[in-house]
């Protein structure tokens, strides 16, 4: 027997939003939120893992308009300015000025506070298992979903390490499941390829060009994320697939177990996974990927 087709999405009915992680494609949710709104879906609920924490942050705190125009004027070299090297062992980067450049357009809000429900997912290593946060800082709780397991350091919340919620939430549906929204709608960050195996694949951004950010980041930055071996295929690339297999799996599971009315995916190929200065492109991506998952749905 066929499955039951979901009911559709009135429009003005609330519906909750699950934004997946997915490093600099994730600003695809940028435009995925705003081809939503444009078709008048009421989103009153928001949880995020990592990307999807900082996308679904900004927008719970009703800046997303300003965000966005940010992150289109930033450049290569701007963002690789915002990554502060740790000089403990476990993290490259302490995240402190990124979330202060952050701040400077958002401002400074308790989750509490905010116009529209929103959760942060994270990940306590000590215990191995989701953490969702729903109160304090607005900060706080995006810099502890984002926190990727050796980029950057952990982030301390009431006593605990927290790390990257993709890591056992990529995408986090459970966790919209407190709210009084009617309806859930997914954006699933490992979607088909857009150039599938076999095919050629899409040529890459021109290399990262070294900045004036000290001899430590020359060693660690430039070493780590552009360096390639012999067979092609550098650090940071086998941590970005190694990363993105097991998230990919993990998201497959969990709208499996629990499926969304909608679910929006963006193609796992889009970017590298460091390349945050594409981000005008990733949220025209998104906002395209809805639109046709919208118009496929018939809404």
């Amino acid at each position: 027997m066929a499955a039951a087709e979901a009911p559709k999405i009135e429009r003005g009915e609330p519906v909750a939003l699950a934004l997946g992680a997915g490093g600099a494609r994730g600003f695809a949710q940028i435009g995925v939120i705003e081809a939503l709104q444009a078709r008048g879906l009421k989103i009153v609920t928001v949880a995020g893992s990592s990307s999807g924490a900082l996308v679904g942050g900004v927008f719970a705190a009703g800046k997303l308009p300003e965000f966005s125009a940010r992150l289109k004027e930033m450049s290569r070299g701007d963002f690789v300015r915002m990554l502060d090297p740790s000089l403990g062992g476990n993290g490259l980067f302490r995240g402190e000025r990124l979330i202060e450049t952050m701040r400077e357009v958002v401002g400074d809000p308790n989750i509490e506070a905010l116009p529209i429900t929103f959760v942060a997912v994270a990940v306590d290593l000590m215990r191995q298992r989701e953490v969702w946060l729903r109160q304090g800082p607005l900060w706080q709780a995006i810099r502890a979903s984002f926190a990727i397991p050796g980029l950057f350091t952990p982030a301390e919340v009431h006593g605990r390490e927290l790390v990257d919620g993709g890591l056992l939430a990529p995408l986090p549906i459970t966790a919209t499941r407190l709210s009084d929204a009617h309806r859930l709608i997914a954006v699933d960050m490992h979607g088909w390829p857009e150039s599938p195996p076999g095919e050629p694949a899409k040529p890459d951004a021109p290399p990262m060009r070294p900045h004036r950010f000290g001899a430590w980041v020359e060693k660690h930055l430039r070493r780590r994320v552009e360096e390639q071996t012999e067979e092609g295929i550098g650090f940071s690339e086998i941590m970005a697939r190694s990363l993105d297999t097991m998230q990919a799996q993990i998201a497959r599971v969990q709208m499996a177990l629990d499926p969304p009315e909608l679910v929006i995916r963006i193609p796992r190929d889009a970017c590298l996974f460091y390349e945050f200065w594409r981000a005008g492109e990733m949220i025209e991506l998104g906002r395209k990927e809805a639109d046709k998952a919208l118009d496929a749905a018939g809404y």
